[in-house]
């Protein structure tokens, strides 16, 4: 039987959760020693008091294989962590072992060489140093996917990720050219039909808004926010945006060119909707001095 009082000196010492703590001492007959060795075999030692920091930068890893792509979030404290090989190789294995998996908490329990995708985390965070964490995975299946990554690091690792999936003529140089663009203009969706009602809602009450305050007639007005609307949807629909490589198109007109169809887009940022704490990096350097 293990006491409380053991799991809380364990969980004290090491920063493992409770029920990691708990684990570690069954398997070592209480043996506070060896239970802390144990969770250190199992990368677990220290991970937990990280995992509360927050992990805004780090890299996007994209693989194509046949008609299927990946693409995955892996996150980081700093960029000098993200740039490493030793973060590059993580985002590698993630993509090798689990490629095709689309659900986060499968892939991290995919079993590599006797251990899991999120042990294996665990053992980067406690040797790196840094909190570290697998946020988002997406897979995509078709008969022509196409990928980019924009401010890469290594073959497979950026900062900008983009999953493209057309139907119709195969034109790999196209492909490539449209899943730059998506990089370049972050499309909300692919069509006015497919974005967030309480998105053009709010687009709606900022226009009319604007036309009160200039006191603009209802008649005008109206057709004002119509125009406005459209300007709306051609800067951030897919479809209705100008081709970045040729002004004159928009991206429905030159897939309509080329006898293709859109069926699905994917875009990921590192960072991307996390707040991330700014610090000074001379007052970084000060605490850590003093501490």
């Amino acid at each position: 039987m293990i006491s409380a009082l053991l799991v809380k000196e364990l969980r004290e010492k090491s920063g493992a959760g409770m029920m990691d703590a708990k684990k570690a001492l069954l398997e070592t007959d209480g043996d506070l020693e060896a239970a802390q060795d144990w969770l250190r075999t199992k990368g677990l030692l220290k991970a937990e008091k990280k995992s509360s920091r927050v992990a805004a930068d780090g890299l996007v890893g994209v693989r194509v294989h046949e008609n299927e792509g990946m693409m995955i979030e892996l996150n980081s404290e700093t960029d000098f962590v993200a740039t490493n090989k030793e973060f590059t190789d993580l985002v590698d294995l993630i993509l090798n072992e689990g490629f095709g998996i689309t659900d986060k908490d499968k892939l991290l329990d995919k079993s590599v060489s006797g251990k899991n995708i999120q042990e294996i985390i665990n053992n980067k965070i406690s040797t790196i140093g840094e909190n570290i964490s697998l946020r988002r995975v997406i897979s995509m299946k078709g008969s022509n996917i196409y990928s980019y990554l924009h401010n890469s690091v290594s073959k497979d690792c950026g900062k900008i990720g983009v999953l493209v999936s057309l139907e119709g003529n195969k034109d790999d140089d196209f492909g490539k050219k449209l899943a730059m663009h998506i990089a370049a203009t972050s499309p909300l969706a692919m069509s006015e039909n497919d974005l967030d009602s309480d998105l053009v809602d709010r687009e709606k009450k900022i226009i009319s808004e604007q036309l009160i305050s200039e006191g603009k007639p209802a008649d005008i007005a109206d057709k004002i926010m119509l125009g406005k609307l459209k300007k709306y949807y051609e800067e951030n629909t897919l479809l209705n945006q100008k081709f970045v490589m040729d002004p004159d198109s928009s991206i429905r007109q030159v897939l309509e060119k080329n006898n293709q169809v859109l069926i699905n887009f994917v875009r990921f940022k590192v960072g991307e909707g996390i707040d991330k704490k700014e610090s000074n990096f001379a007052t970084e350097v000060k605490d850590i001095a003093n501490k």
